[in-house]
């Protein structure tokens, strides 16, 4: 039988595989249109939310996001998605991304978009989400809304490119 070596719990640790998490919120208004945000840095629009910092729980996390991205501090509902993705192609860390409900804003005068990472925000019709989102994108929302709609929990494991 061949020996098996243990080495200090740190070492361990350090040679696992990474993940990059991120958490976003699902949040509509009373016409059941979709709030989106214009990051900066991307040509296209998303969901509010962003990377988790180094051991942040994901729910944690998105309601960090809202209130720094859009000066919300409102309850983070339950998970509607689990998104597994490698956007960067199979040698790059992979994503895990969780969607939250963030629930229904009654007034979008109380968001104050941080203009350092946002140009702005919008509430966007269902049908009109393949206009603004990318393709992950427009399948994890969907996969949020099928969620929202049926009171579960959706996993979207995506194909390796």
């Amino acid at each position: 039988m061949p020996s098996v070596t243990f080495t200090d719990p740190d070492t361990w640790y350090a040679g696992l595989a990474g993940v990059v998490i991120a958490a976003g919120a699902l949040i509509t208004d009373i016409h059941g249109r979709v709030l989106l945000v214009k990051p900066n840095y991307r040509e296209l629009w998303s969901l509010p939310g962003g990377i988790c910092e180094f051991g942040e729980p994901p729910q944690a996390g998105c309601g960090r996001e809202l209130t720094e991205e859009l000066g919300l501090a409102i309850g983070v509902g339950r998970l509607l998605v689990t998104d597994w993705a490698q956007p960067y192609g199979p040698q790059a860390r992979p994503m895990m991304h969780f969607v939250f409900d963030g629930g229904q804003l009654a007034d979008p005068a109380s968001i104050v978009i941080q203009q350092s990472e946002l140009d702005g925000y919008r509430f966007t019709a269902p049908d009109e989400l393949p206009g603004y989102l990318p393709h992950y994108g427009l399948v994890r929302v969907a996969g949020a809304l099928a969620a929202l709609d049926a009171g579960t929990t959706i996993y979207l494991p995506h194909q390796v490119s």
